[in-house]
């Protein structure tokens, strides 16, 4: 492997490992809630008490596996909610007819969709 193409890996810790863990059993959870209950019935238990700083587990996780917008966002609101900085899941869809696309985002995420999706259900952040 070329040197200018080898990329240093950080180990992973303790609280990260178990935030990855809690990530790919919320993500379980929530894809069969939504899939059992709709969106009202989708539940996501809140994490262990890890810091802050364990997100990139739960971020590795999301990378990896097969999820949707919507339990990707799901579980991201549960994670943030519980260190402090809850933000609401938004729903949207843009154009009627062949270009119709649904979408789901949390409102503090910096890459939200452009201003194409228009809001159609807004789940608000679970009170800590």
């Amino acid at each position: 492997m070329p040197v200018d193409r080898w990329i240093p890996r950080r180990r992973v810790d303790l609280p990260t490992a178990r935030a990855a863990l809690w990530t790919l059993r919320a993500l379980r959870r929530a894809r069969r809630d939504l899939a059992r209950d709709g969106l009202e019935g989708a539940r996501v238990a809140p994490p262990p008490a890890l810091p802050a700083e364990a997100r990139r587990g739960v971020l590795a996780v999301l990378r990896r596996q097969p999820n949707s917008c919507l339990e990707r966002a799901l579980v991201l609101q549960r994670w943030d909610a519980s260190h402090g900085a809850g933000a609401d899941v938004v729903i949207g869809v843009q154009g009627p007819g062949e270009g119709f696309e649904a979408h789901a985002w949390l409102e503090s995420m910096p890459d939200r969709p452009s201003e194409a999706f228009r809001e159609i259900h807004r789940l608000p952040a679970p009170a800590e």
